[in-house]
C-alpha cells in the first residue's frame, strides 16, 4: 500500500497576516485557488522545494454575504485535517471499516473520504489518479462531522 501525506489544513480569518507569518519562518506560498460559489480561498504553502510533498492548506471562507458576522474559530476548529493520497481509496476505506471506523464522508465520487481518528482528529483520503463510483460507496450517507 503507497501512502503519501499531502498536506494539513488550517482555517484562517487574515489570509494576508498568516502567509506573511509562514514567510517569516521559510515557507513560500505555492499556489491559491478562490471559490466564487463556494465563498472560500485555499493557499498551499510550502518550504522550498517540498511542494507537492508536504503543504499547509490555509483555508479562508469568506464572511457571508448577506454582511452577517465571519466565523469564529474557537475550540480547535481552525485545525481541519491531515490529507493522504492513497492507491485504492474503496479498499482503504473498506478496511478501516473492517476495523471499526465509521467512514464520516465515503469516497462517493471515487476521489475523497473523510474519517477520523480515534481522537477526533479530522482524516482526508484522496484517491490517486480517478476510480469510478461505485456501490456501496455511493448510496452512503454522511455520519457525524467531517
Amino acid at each position: 500500500m503507497a501512502t503519501k501525506y499531502l498536506h494539513t489544513m488550517i482555517r484562517v480569518t487574515d489570509p494576508d497576516a498568516t502567509v506573511a507569518f509562514f514567510k517569516l519562518i521559510g515557507l513560500e506560498e505555492v499556489r491559491r485557488f478562490d471559490s466564487e460559489a463556494g465563498r472560500f480561498t485555499l493557499i498551499f504553502l510550502a518550504a522550498p522545494g517540498q511542494d507537492g510533498i508536504a503543504e499547509v492548506e490555509l483555508t479562508y471562507n469568506w464572511p457571508p454575504a448577506d454582511g452577517s458576522p465571519a466565523e469564529d474559530y474557537s475550540g480547535g476548529r481552525n485545525f481541519g485535517h491531515l490529507a493522504y493520497r492513497v492507491d485504492d481509496i474503496y479498499a482503504t476505506c473498506q478496511r478501516l471499516m473492517d476495523a471499526g471506523v465509521t467512514i464520516n464522508r465515503p469516497p462517493r465520487d471515487g476521489h475523497m473520504a473523510f474519517v477520523r481518528t480515534p481522537d477526533g482528529i479530522s482524516i482526508e483520503l484522496l484517491q490517486e489518479g480517478h476510480l469510478e463510483p461505485a456501490e456501496p460507496w455511493v448510496s452512503m450517507p454522511n455520519v457525524g462531522s467531517w
